[in-house]
């Protein structure tokens, strides 16, 4: 499996940090020419990646941590997303609930990505927290993810663990993702809660 951030702000960095302390390459890609990134991505590791859009959204799993907006931009960058996972880390506060259709906030980004299966997950996190050494006093913090595909659930839940995070799986995009999803002036129930599992 090949991994790949879209967008290198905290929440990107973050991540990158997850995978960076794993020992997992990814790369990592804004809309900027990437060695305006390149300073950033080393200090965090070898293991991150610096790329072109083009050449990121060839991995077969990828994370959207650009702001809720671009993501039609990113879309737009291939033709068809079939056999691609899309990790949705986009926050959709402060955009109107009648911007979206009637669709809650995931399964609206999901329409754009005509082909991918799309998780929800990795967003309910301040950035900070999210950069932190999941490893807390003898147990590992909780990650929620939301899917109406079970098998992409699956692989972002395992690769979530190799992160050392501990996924907790909320059902589909229209239930359990709506826990985790900023949008209008209002967010999620588990939204900024940060929880630890203890095995």
């Amino acid at each position: 499996m090949s991994y790949a951030i879209i967008g290198f702000g905290k929440i990107g960095q973050a991540l990158a940090k997850a995978f960076a302390r794993s020992g997992i390459d990814v790369s990592v890609a804004t809309t900027r020419d990437p060695q305006s990134f390149a300073a950033d991505a080393a200090a965090i590791g070898p293991e991150i990646v610096p790329r072109t859009l083009a050449e990121a959204v060839k991995a077969d799993i990828i994370f959207l941590a650009v702001g809720f907006g671009s993501h039609p931009d990113v879309a737009k960058s291939l033709p068809n997303w079939d056999g691609k996972i899309i990790v949705d880390v986009t926050n959709a506060y402060g955009v109107p609930p009648e911007k979206l259709d009637g669709l809650p906030p995931s399964r609206f980004v999901a329409q754009a990505f005509t082909g991918g299966q799309l998780v929800k997950g990795f967003n309910h996190l301040g950035a900070s927290v999210l950069a932190q050494d999941p490893a807390v006093h003898g147990g590992r913090r909780v990650v929620f993810l939301s899917s109406d595909d079970d098998g992409a659930v699956a692989e972002i839940g395992a690769l979530a663990e190799k992160l050392g995070f501990a996924p907790v799986e909320l059902g589909g995009l229209s239930e359990g993702g709506l826990l985790v999803q900023g949008l209008g002036t209002r967010w999620g129930q588990l939204i900024f809660k940060d929880l630890h599992k203890f095995d």
